[in-house]
């Protein structure tokens, strides 16, 4: 399997020759603006206890920290939205990775803000077998130093996608968890974090395989 980098550089390359500048310029302006102010000392590091949780799947049931960690180690995946492409290149990718991860006893979440529907919709086009959750109003991925309030210069692009956050989320926050990782093991110790504010640059899955196997 190729690097997921080379599909996420793939992905930003077409992205700059094909779109106008009316949009790209703004984005890569709140690009920049998140790499040069997240504060990543306020994310939560390893070494230190998950805090509890209580999310949502995608058909509406709640799903518990405690209740994941019952099965063993815990591998967490934050994504912003089955809107961000790179988002579902990272998820794609730890899919493929998938029966590495179960072998090493290590189950594998998702978490977004988005609405269970929306979920459900991220599943079903990355051909998902982990659980997909929803961290509502992005509660969770604040305890961990995740969130980011995008500028509202953004909005009219989000608009031109046809990406209505408050619709999505169910809230009109703006709001999105910086893309992060995090292993767990069994007895709720944070033991790796992977986090970068540039959204583009994800954990190669191969990582954190290498993550459980040294569980």
């Amino acid at each position: 399997m190729s690097p997921i980098a080379d599909q996420l550089q793939s992905t930003l390359d077409n992205f700059i020759e094909k779109v106008p500048e009316t949009i790209t310029a703004p984005i890569n302006r709140s690009r920049a603006e998140i790499v040069a102010s997240f504060d990543e000392s306020k994310v939560l590091q390893p070494g230190s206890k998950l805090p509890d949780f209580k999310l949502i799947d995608a058909v509406g049931k709640s799903v518990t920290r405690d209740e994941l960690l019952a099965q063993g180690a815990l591998l967490i995946t934050f994504y912003r939205g089955n809107w961000c492409p790179f988002c579902n290149i990272a998820l794609h990718g730890l899919q493929q990775h998938l029966a590495e991860f179960t072998a090493k006893g290590v189950t594998l979440v998702a978490v977004s803000p988005e609405l269970p529907d929306n979920s459900l919709t991220t599943k079903e086009k990355n051909e998902l077998e982990f659980q997909v959750l929803t961290g509502t109003d992005n509660k969770f991925a604040r305890e961990l130093g995740l969130v980011w309030r995008m500028p509202d210069y953004m909005k009219p692009v989000f608009d031109s996608f046809g990406h209505a956050l408050d619709q999505r989320q169910g809230n009109d926050q703006f709001e999105v968890p910086v893309p992060a990782n995090f292993l767990v093991d069994r007895n709720g110790n944070v033991r790796n974090v992977f986090v970068d504010p540039n959204y583009t640059k994800r954990l190669e899955p191969t990582a954190a395989v290498e993550w459980a196997n040294a569980l």
